[in-house]
């Protein structure tokens, strides 16, 4: 039986973790949740940045609809416990690394919950964008009142529900959902473009971009700049040091500026 999410580690320690439930779309259920969080743990192990993908033409329709009815006809669980996808995105989203999404295709529910998890998304022009769950008769699950509302706002995000509406490519880019926009097929060669990239720099700064960063959006602007003081004056690494000089003398490589697609 082939396994519902692959991986791998390429170049420049790049972990590629892979939706691979074609026949499914890149559904969402149990099993894939389980075997996605073990690939994010391992790339949290080996990995200095990783791409989360999927094989086909979508990136993932989301809850596997099977799956939501048959808890929506069974009887409540006698103890509650963490959602298991909210664990999971979480360490995508909060973990020690940073993520870059590969967007294709649907990216709608909870594909879009998924995607949201990551620090950088990308996508192709086939990529569309929606949230369903409305017309379904159920909520979002995966934490999309969280990050997805806090990516593109309340208004949008309500706009999306109620009506049912898709976003295509370049609406996405405009709402921020995306930050990058390919033709069809590219987009998991950008994300690994931009994942080499973020690999270049410090672990540490890396870490609190990731991290402290997300925090400081939650509290108050005083908070906010006290937290940022006592970050920015934590104890560098000796990396922090070499690569402030390298810079100085001039022997750093100088960034390429390039324009985003679309």
């Amino acid at each position: 039986m082939s396994k519902l999410v692959e991986y791998r580690v390429e170049r420049g320690g790049v972990a590629v973790v892979t939706l691979n439930r074609v026949e499914k779309r890149n559904a969402i259920n149990e099993p894939l949740i389980k075997e996605l969080r073990e690939a994010i743990l391992r790339a949290q192990d080996e990995a200095v940045v990783g791409v989360i993908a999927a094989q086909g033409a979508n990136f993932s329709a989301g809850l596997d609809l099977n799956e939501a009815l048959a808890r929506a006809t069974s009887a409540p669980p006698v103890k509650r416990f963490r959602h298991s996808w909210h664990e999971v995105f979480d360490l995508l989203a909060r973990g020690p690394i940073p993520w870059v999404a590969s967007l294709q295709g649907a990216v709608v529910g909870g594909g879009l919950e998924l995607a949201a998890a990551a620090h950088v998304r990308v996508c192709d022009e086939t990529a569309f964008f929606g949230l369903p769950e409305g017309q379904r008769g159920i909520f979002v699950g995966g934490g999309g009142t969280v990050r997805i509302q806090r990516i593109i706002g309340y208004s949008v995000m309500a706009d999306m529900m109620l009506t049912g509406r898709l976003l295509n490519s370049e609406e996405a880019l405009q709402v921020n959902i995306v930050r990058y926009v390919t033709p069809p097929g590219d987009a998991l060669e950008k994300a690994l473009i931009l994942a080499e990239r973020i690999a270049g720099n410090s672990s540490e700064t890396n870490w609190k971009i990731v991290n402290v960063l997300p925090r400081i959006n939650d509290l108050s602007h005083d908070d906010g700049l006290f937290m940022e003081y006592l970050t920015s004056s934590m104890q560098r690494s000796p990396d922090s040091a070499e690569r402030l000089r390298e810079f100085l003398s001039g022997k750093s490589k100088p960034l390429k500026v390039t324009q985003s697609e679309g």
